[in-house]
């Protein structure tokens, strides 16, 4: 492994706190049990001697243990909850339906467990996500000629004032002049690490962010002021192609993605995130490795903040920038997932060479 395991008695911890930052990295064999299992399995937790920790789901097989069907370490991804995946598919399902606790206990699900559910995975609550989703088709059928009317009911909002209210907060202008206006789209993309919000127009992607980056916020802010555009629920074709390339990047079927980006930093930043993109998959640089291929070694620093910068996460490969020492550095979805990114490459490029 590129990186090396802690020892047993900081695994174990990390298991009690169902701590993600060693998904894909570290796997724990329950003796009593015989299963295998991930560290944030949601299961009882074991006692410290009848565990044994292990660097791959290969050495746990090895050692005899079956996977958790409740896990299910085999298959990629986070663990959650099975009624996000559930409610979300509903309201893919018939997007035009008003969404309220009754229809959640209607499907046999406590409301509260459901709000704390969303908040972990998006930060907002599935009501929300329905409210959001709803205002972004009204807004997108306004902004094509739709009058205020048919947009109030196609949106399922009852209350006249209560539609102008929710257009009005969300972009700070009367539904009546939405058509003035130019947007961008944005939409959640599951990954394997994790939830990543995408935002693009009809054209190009704009940004692709985990959703827990601190930095997400004021991100947002730089794209509206930038583009002088809003921001509003719903898709646009850059976000269907990025999240196909995402699926297959995830499961090792592409190293390259076509996705047309949107550029908007600076001379330097720009040139900065393109020679990221050079940096082949499974190898990583230094910071003085990108300053000395753009032909200035003393702009260490600022091929840093350009690095950190980058709100194109994975298709601008900043996760393969790493310190001169060889340490990792700061990434703004944080360090488990940089390691678990230069990781998956790695063997994702081992593979290509053993099959050549």
């Amino acid at each position: 492994m590129l990186f090396d395991l802690p020892d047993d008695d900081i695994l174990y911890q990390a298991l009690m706190e169902r701590d993600p930052s060693y998904e894909g990295f570290a796997y724990v064999g329950v003796k009593s049990t015989g299963v295998f299992c991930k560290l944030t399995c949601p299961a009882r937790k074991p006692k410290r001697e009848n565990v044994l920790f292990h660097p791959s789901i290969a050495a746990a097989l090895e050692a005899g243990f079956r996977p958790c069907k409740r896990c299910r370490p085999m298959n990629a991804g986070l663990t959650r909850e099975p009624a996000i995946d559930r409610l979300l598919d509903a309201l893919e399902h018939d997007p035009n339906q008003k969404w309220s606790e009754k229809e959640i206990i209607d499907m046999g699900y406590d409301p509260s467990a459901v709000r704390r559910a969303f908040r972990r995975q998006f930060g907002i609550t599935f009501l929300e996500i329905a409210r959001l989703r709803r205002i972004g088709r009204s807004i997108d059928s306004l902004a094509h000629g739709a009058k205020v009317i048919e947009a109030q009911v196609n949106a399922n909002y009852d209350s006249g004032s209560g539609f102008r209210n929710a257009i009005a907060k969300l972009i700070g202008v009367a539904p009546k002049n939405v058509n003035h206006l130019s947007y961008l789209k944005a939409d959640w993309i599951e990954t394997p690490i994790g939830t990543m919000i995408a935002i693009g127009d009809k054209r190009t992607l704009y940004l692709l962010e985990f959703l827990d980056r601190k930095a997400l916020p004021g991100e947002i802010v730089s794209i509206k002021k930038a583009t002088g555009s809003e921001i509003v629920m719903g898709r646009e074709e850059p976000i269907d192609l990025i999240e196909e390339e995402l699926g297959l990047y995830f499961a090792g079927k592409i190293s390259d993605f076509t996705t047309p980006l949107a550029k908007f930093g600076t001379p330097f930043t720009n040139t900065v995130w393109d020679a990221l993109r050079t940096i082949p998959m499974g190898q990583v640089r230094s910071y003085s490795d990108i300053a000395r291929q753009l032909g200035n070694g003393k702009a260490t620093r600022a091929v840093a903040r350009a690095n950190g910068a980058n709100q194109i996460a994975i298709v601008i490969p900043c996760h393969r920038v790493i310190g001169a020492d060889g340490s990792l550095t700061g990434y703004g979805g944080g360090l488990w997932r940089k390691k678990w990114l230069i990781e998956h490459e790695r063997r994702m490029t081992h593979v290509q060479v053993t099959h050549e």
